[in-house]
């Protein structure tokens, strides 16, 4: 695999774990801030990193499986581990809200690619 497509997919990744919680911080009214953002979304980049070596998300990062269900399972269930041992929330409305909106993100995107892949190699 190239390595700007790694790159490329990596940074997808990250920044739709930061949407996400930027999204999450200001529906809640809070607006503290990039730092306020980083300490929402750091347990999901962490579970992010975690699905990319579970996958070996660096060999073909476009997959729908098993990479895109690797890093979307990783982000979330670590993710959602990692704010329970650090005593912050994890409300059953949460967890459904961030297993909908990081599947749609980084699978979706992955799916988008692929898509746009296959026209461009039929036409």
């Amino acid at each position: 695999m190239r390595p700007r497509t790694v790159a490329l997919a990596a940074l997808a990744d990250v920044v739709w774990v930061l949407v996400f919680a930027a999204i999450g911080r200001r529906s809640h009214d809070e607006h503290e801030g990039l730092v306020a953002v980083l300490a929402t979304a750091w347990p999901f980049l962490a579970g992010v990193a975690v699905g990319w070596l579970a996958a070996r998300a660096w060999r073909r990062p476009l997959p729908l499986w098993p990479t895109a269900v690797a890093v979307w399972a990783g982000a979330w269930a670590v993710g959602m581990l990692l704010r329970l041992a650090t005593g912050q929330g994890i409300a059953l409305s949460f967890q459904v809200v961030a297993a909908v909106f990081l599947g749609l993100g980084l699978v979706g995107w992955r799916a988008l690619a692929g898509v746009v892949a296959r026209r461009r190699g039929g036409a």
